[in-house]
C-alpha cells in the first residue's frame, strides 16, 4: 500500500432499476461522481433490481458499465434472486461469489440471497473459503454482502438479517477481517465490532427511502495508518462520517442525528453505549 496515496473504494447499493422508485437522474449523477472519483475499486452491494427480471438487469449492467473502475465486484440482492434472477445475474455479470486483490487490499464477495426470498443467508460451507482467502496477515481485508449482519438504527422492526449472522461473525472475526461491507436497509451506518468495521450503505438512486434519509453511497479511504468511511450523497458535499486508526479503530465520526460524537482513547469501550460507534 502506497503511503502517498490511499486506497479508494466507492461502495453503492440498492440501485432498484425498474422500480417506480429508481431516479434515472440520481443515477447518472452517481455514475458521473464515480468517474471523478475515479476509486481504485468499486463494490455494488446487491438489489442491482426490483423483480429480477432481464430487462432490469440490462438496465442495471448498462448502468455499472458506464462507471470507469478498474476492480469491480458486483453482488446480488434479495431482490435479484426473485423470479429465478440468478440466471441473469451471472450471464450479464458472472459468479454470484467473487474476490478481488489489490495494493494490499483483498476484497471478498458473499452471495448472501436465497431465491424468492427476503432474509440472507451465508452458509457454513463458505465458511472454510473464507478462512483460507483471509490467510495473509498483512492484507487489509474486506467481505462484502448484501444483507446486513448486524441491526440498523432508524429502519424499524428488525428482519431479513442473515440468518447465520452470529457464526459468520465469528468466522469473520476470527480471520481478522477489517471492514464489512453491506447493504439491504437502506439507512447508511457504521458500526464498530471489536476490531471489525461494519458499514452498511444507504440507496444509491432511488427514493425507497426511510425517514429522513436521502440517496446515498460511501466511499472507504484506507492509509497504512487510518481508515476513513466518507458518506456521499448525489449533489452535495463528502462527509466524513468514521475516522478509525488502522491498528486500534478508535477514533469515529457519527452524526446520525446532525450532532458529533467523537470518541477518544480514554473513552469506554464500545459495547457500553449501542448508540456509538467507536
Amino acid at each position: 500500500m502506497n503511503a502517498s496515496r490511499p486506497v479508494v473504494i466507492a461502495q453503492i447499493s440498492d440501485l432498484h432499476c425498474g422500480s417506480q422508485y429508481h431516479i434515472p437522474s440520481l443515477a447518472t449523477r452517481v455514475v458521473d461522481e464515480i468517474n471523478e472519483l475515479s476509486p481504485d475499486a468499486l463494490v455494488v452491494t446487491g438489489d442491482l433490481t426490483d423483480m429480477g427480471f432481464r430487462q432490469e438487469f440490462k438496465v442495471a449492467h448498462r448502468l455499472i458499465s458506464r462507471m470507469d473502475v478498474e476492480h469491480v465486484m458486483v453482488l446480488s440482492g434479495n431482490h435479484d434472486a426473485r423470479n429465478v434472477g440468478d440466471l441473469h445475474f451471472e450471464e450479464l455479470f458472472g459468479s454470484r461469489s467473487t474476490e478481488l486483490r489489490f495494493r494490499g487490499v483483498r476484497i471478498l464477495g458473499l452471495d448472501s440471497s436465497e431465491p424468492d426470498l427476503d432474509a440472507g443467508r451465508i452458509g457454513r460451507n463458505r465458511y472454510r473459503w473464507i478462512e483460507e482467502r483471509f490467510s495473509e496477515p498483512d492484507e487489509f481485508k474486506i467481505v462484502a454482502l448484501h444483507h446486513h449482519l448486524l441491526p440498523v438504527p432508524g429502519t424499524g422492526r428488525e428482519r431479513n438479517i442473515v440468518y447465520d449472522a452470529g457464526d459468520l461473525l465469528r468466522v469473520l472475526g476470527g480471520s481478522s477481517c477489517d471492514v464489512v461491507l453491506c447493504g439491504h436497509k437502506h439507512v447508511p451506518h457504521v458500526w464498530r465490532l471489536e476490531d471489525m468495521i461494519v458499514v452498511n450503505a444507504g440507496t444509491a438512486c432511488s427514493h425507497r427511502l426511510r425517514g429522513m434519509t436521502r440517496a446515498s453511497y460511501n466511499i472507504l479511504e484506507i492509509t497504512e495508518d487510518r481508515v476513513k468511511v466518507i458518506l456521499k450523497h448525489p449533489f452535495a458535499e463528502p462527509e466524513t462520517v468514521a475516522d478509525f486508526e488502522r491498528d486500534l479503530r478508535r477514533e469515529c465520526l457519527w452524526k446520525p442525528s446532525g450532532g458529533r460524537e467523537t470518541a477518544r482513547p480514554d473513552d469506554p469501550m464500545p459495547g457500553d453505549d449501542p448508540r456509538e460507534c467507536r
